[in-house]
């Protein structure tokens, strides 16, 4: 069986991704793949986390994610969505690293699941939003410890990715950059669930929806009766121009709150996360979507 784990990152979901799943559940099933829900995905985490914490041994932590996991008798592929599968929030950023044991936790999957062929799918979030919002979300005493101990500067994804790579080569890796999420929901939808490029998807482009003005859903509205489903590239082109030009700033603009912050420092940690990006598309094992 293929088991399907889509890891976040923090911040970068909400959720979405399996209650879409679940909405085409009729689709999915027809070619063989569950979605687990919330629920189930987020007790097998804990599964997983509290056996590698406790070191349980492997046989008996298989046990554990099987009562999780559906009859591979009736499934070949299963997909199931955590943002704290690399770990919890207050470890995503450690030792001057994001998600320090992302790699030790996968591998410990791979090591459990070795009968299973397991696909690591996450998007990335720019470095800027990211850092941000994780030092709001912790207490205070640990945002400080953060603070001084970890040269902002030097946290990068690249370095994430290829720990993953090293410590779990047998794990195919599918990414894209949070940002592009919008344009690119349908494509990640059927990369995750294995669907056929033609397979349609109820609410494919709702999350684009969410984020566009009220003019440009009505040209989103009309686009979509206008262009068959077999022009691909052409409703592609015609989406990006639309979020281009209908995108609503207030809901794609984040305001940054660590105080000393300013546009020069979010220009840095833009241009890190484009020279990351970059080196991502040329790694061996590892799938970007874009638009």
């Amino acid at each position: 069986m293929q088991v399907v784990i889509h890891a976040g990152v923090a911040f970068s979901d909400n959720d979405r991704l399996i209650e879409t799943l679940m909405a085409n559940i009729a689709v999915l099933s027809q070619q063989r793949v569950i979605p687990l829900d919330l629920a189930q995905g987020r007790q097998f985490v804990k599964v997983a986390s509290d056996s590698m914490t406790t070191g349980v041994p492997l046989p008996d932590v298989l046990m554990g994610l099987n009562e999780v996991l559906p009859d591979r008798n009736t499934c070949d592929r299963v997909v199931l969505s955590s943002d704290k599968v690399f770990g919890p929030r207050r470890a995503a950023i450690l030792h001057g690293q994001f998600y320090p044991n992302a790699a030790e936790r996968i591998a410990f999957l791979d090591r459990v699941l070795e009968a299973d062929q397991i696909e690591l799918c996450f998007a990335l979030v720019n470095p800027a939003s990211f850092i941000s919002k994780l030092l709001m979300s912790l207490p205070a005493e640990r945002r400080k410890a953060v603070l001084g101990n970890t040269d902002l500067s030097n946290l990068n994804w690249l370095t994430m990715v290829h720990d993953l790579r090293e410590r779990a080569p047998n794990v195919q890796i599918t990414l894209w950059a949070n940002e592009d999420t919008p344009l690119i929901w349908g494509d990640i939808l059927r990369t995750l669930a294995r669907l056929p490029d033609k397979a349609a998807l109820q609410h494919e482009y709702a999350f684009l929806a969410s984020v566009l003005t009220d003019a440009g859903r009505a040209e989103l509205t009309q686009l979509l009766e206008q262009i068959a489903w077999q022009d691909r590239d052409m409703l592609r082109d015609s989406l990006i121009h639309l979020f281009d030009e209908h995108a609503d700033p207030a809901q794609i603009e984040e305001e940054l709150e660590i105080s000393g912050w300013n546009s020069d420092v979010v220009s840095a940690f833009s241009e890190i996360y484009e020279q990351d990006l970059a080196a991502l598309h040329a790694m061996p094992g590892v799938r970007v979507l874009q638009p």
